[in-house]
């Protein structure tokens, strides 16, 4: 599961309301050994752009 949501947030990118929607739809199918995974990933990713709804969305889940 860890592979198909990187792929869809990859492809989402372009549009901040869908990447925030998708992460969370993501955020909840995961285990927590791969969320720790998929948030190292965004935030090498996609910390330039979308800083402020990855720490949102991560926050959220402590």
């Amino acid at each position: 599961m860890l592979e198909y949501v990187k792929t869809i947030l990859l492809k989402v990118s372009f549009d901040k309301i869908l990447f925030e929607k998708e992460l969370r739809k993501g955020f909840r199918m995961l285990v927590p050994t791969e969320l720790a995974e998929l948030k190292a990933w965004c935030y090498q990713q996609f910390v330039k752009i979308y800083r402020g709804i990855l720490n949102r969305v991560f926050a959220s889940a402590a």
